[in-house]
């Protein structure tokens, strides 16, 4: 039985179409339009909270603390990919800095997130490029331990397979798999349409929601017939 090689440098991405689209909406609208699945532990954070991304998703696994495979990523990676790493959640050392970052932004990539730490902080506050991470630790990493890129991973408790679309912003992220994509954008489109409806009738003075006396009833916490 043949086997996969550790490195695999061809795959199919979302389309750049849909990227462009889910770039104009919220993560928190794409989660809800997905059945609520695919959104990674809060633990992966942006460094800053008006940090932004969308993209196809270009997957990297280490082991913890150690980041050779990062840096052949970034070789690999196309303009506009995310690199989204599994890194076990491991925060006793940074897998990338400024350095690294520097790198990725110079080649165009869409931003990165990291199930892991990284350092540097003020420093790429400053550089202008989406990072997300699971905190952050001063202590460099190692550089020989063999890992996998672009095989399917798990991402702070997401699943992750390469081209799938990848969302993040201050609420954190989701992902999207590249085949449901297209599908999502237009149930997207209503979600957004539907909220802003909603808001406008709350600002009438309407806060009531009408879905909440039978979800009380189902519940038991109503009787039949009771109201708040």
């Amino acid at each position: 039985m043949s086997q996969l090689p550790e490195v695999i440098r061809s795959f199919e991405r979302v389309s750049a179409e849909v990227v462009q689209q889910a770039g104009t909406f919220q993560a928190a609208i794409l989660a809800d339009v997905a059945g609520r699945r695919g959104t990674m532990h809060a633990r992966v954070a942006p460094v800053h909270e008006r940090m932004k991304l969308a993209g196809p998703a270009f997957t990297v696994e280490v082991r913890p603390g150690d980041n050779l495979m990062i840096h052949a990523a970034i070789a690999l990676a196309q303009p506009g990919d995310i690199l989204v790493i599994d890194g076990k959640g491991d925060q006793t050392a940074a897998l990338m800095g400024t350095l690294m970052l520097s790198a990725c932004k110079k080649r165009g990539l869409g931003g990165v997130i990291v199930d892991g730490a990284i350092r540097d902080r003020l420093e790429l506050l400053e550089l202008g490029f989406p990072v997300f991470s699971a905190g952050f630790n001063p202590a460099g990493p190692t550089k020989f331990v063999p890992g996998r890129i672009n095989h399917p991973i798990s991402c702070a408790g997401a699943q992750v397979n390469p081209g799938d679309l990848v969302v993040g912003d201050a609420d954190g992220v989701v992902v999207i798999e590249r085949a449901k994509a297209p599908a999502m954008m237009a149930l997207a489109v209503k979600k957004v349409a539907d909220e802003a409806a909603r808001i406008e009738s709350i600002a009438r003075g309407d806060t009531a929601a009408k879905w909440l006396p039978a979800a009380l009833r189902a519940a038991g916490v109503l009787k039949e017939g009771e109201e708040l």
